[in-house]
């Protein structure tokens, strides 16, 4: 899933954005609130990730003026401020969760993993449709109880697909959350991943809406 790392610490950010991609992650990194703000109006981010120290524009105001938008991203505020005053400024500023550094990644993956349920309606960790099981944490898929192998870009198709099943995503949509910057789109890329995901899952899982894009059935096609 593609997330958005605003953060001006050179080292931490160059950290973070590489622990998050060892993770799963497809980070864009930018360094100053003004940034952040025009990133999040304009791209359809799964998170963010948003430091309140930030240049040209505080974090809360950046955040403010996106909430004020009507964007509804996920934000996980991250920041030295440690006193209880300052998180709840941040939390009523918009803020979905809060982190307080140094942050362990492994806590910050966790979490951010839990806004993106969350912000999906999703309850429980592992996403399921029809016999497909989907564990986020440990980026495994089984079908019937057997290990399934996907690739990264199989994995995370199938992972957006779940969290929206029911719900027909275009190709458009689906490439803004597979290909984070600089990052080359073919242009039958997401077919191409499609029908590896239904020749190694089946063909009963997604279904292609002519025209529209494509559409994950959580209890199968009805008989």
């Amino acid at each position: 899933m593609r997330i958005l790392l605003a953060e001006d610490d050179p080292l931490l950010g160059d950290g973070l954005r590489a622990g998050l991609r060892q993770r799963g992650f497809q980070v864009d990194w930018v360094r100053d609130g003004l940034a952040a703000e025009r990133e999040l109006r304009a791209e359809p981010y799964a998170a963010a990730v948003l430091d309140l120290g930030l240049p040209l524009q505080d974090g809360l105001d950046a955040l403010g003026a996106v909430r004020r938008a009507g964007v509804p991203v996920p934000v996980l505020v991250l920041t030295a401020r440690d006193t209880v005053p300052d998180r709840v400024r941040g939390l009523d500023g918009g803020a979905d969760d809060y982190v307080v550094k140094p942050v362990d990644l492994d806590e910050l993956a966790a979490r951010l993993r839990a806004l993106v349920r969350r912000a999906h309606g999703q309850v429980q960790e592992r996403l399921t449709a029809q016999d497909v099981v989907l564990d986020p944490a440990a980026r495994s898929v089984t079908q019937g109880g057997a290990a399934v192998t996907l690739s990264t870009r199989e994995f995370d198709l199938l992972q957006m697909l779940m969290l929206a099943a029911g719900r027909v995503l275009s190709r458009e949509q689906i490439e803004q959350q597979l290909y984070g910057w600089g990052q080359e789109v073919e242009s039958n890329a997401v077919e191409v991943h499609v029908h590896h995901l239904r020749r190694k899952l089946g063909t009963s899982l997604i279904q292609t809406v002519r025209g529209v894009g494509y559409l994950l059935l959580r209890d199968g096609p009805a008989a």
